[in-house]
């Protein structure tokens, strides 16, 4: 493939996205999706852009938040994901999995040398399809949002102490149940 093929493609794909993430956006207008702020240590249940439910006191992973997450930082990894799966029976009292890595992580960590070409791709169509990405690669996985199942109720309300994920008392996260499925927006900030 020559060089103006090869950009004519790259256009082409590039419209293709920009295509498909304007579509998804208005067709979230009235899907419910989560907002997640690590600074303020909030969930919001969004429908469109009203509010419908507010959780506070919730925990993020011990060493904070960040657009970096690696495997073993124990960073909760910001960005836009989606629930991927659903663990009712969870250690945790129910695990809602959001589908980290995203295409942006793996493009961050291909840059930055953690990850293959190979894996990125396999990053990058598993975020295209809407599927669960591999979650053993440098860049982590396993990442949801959870209850505290055996956790310590005391500790959850003195400090961050999860690995990266987001962790809601067992009430909460129950409650939470009724607004979310799979697929439904994750946004953490």
């Amino acid at each position: 493939m020559n060089t103006s093929s090869f950009s004519q493609l790259s256009k082409f794909v590039a419209l293709c996205v920009l295509f498909f993430a304007a579509f998804q956006i208005n067709a979230a207008e009235d899907e419910v999706w989560l907002l997640i702020d690590t600074k303020s240590k909030i969930l919001n249940v969004m429908q469109g852009s009203k509010i419908k439910a507010v959780y506070k006191n919730i925990a993020i992973g011990r060493n904070g938040a960040d657009k970096n997450r690696v495997k073993g930082d124990n960073k909760t990894p910001l960005g836009i994901y989606r629930i991927g799966w659903v663990n009712n029976q969870s250690k945790f009292h129910k695990f809602y999995g959001v589908n980290y890595p995203s295409r942006i992580d793996a493009r961050r960590g291909l840059g930055r040398g953690l990850i293959d070409h190979s894996t990125f791709e396999d990053l990058v169509r598993a975020d295209l399809f809407d599927t669960v990405p591999r979650q053993d690669t440098a860049l982590g996985g396993q990442i949801g949002i959870h209850g505290l199942g055996a956790a310590d109720p005391y500790i959850h309300r003195i400090m961050d102490w999860t690995r990266g994920c987001v962790a809601m008392t067992d009430e909460q996260i129950d409650s939470l149940g009724r607004w979310i499925k799979k697929g439904a927006v994750v946004v953490i900030r």
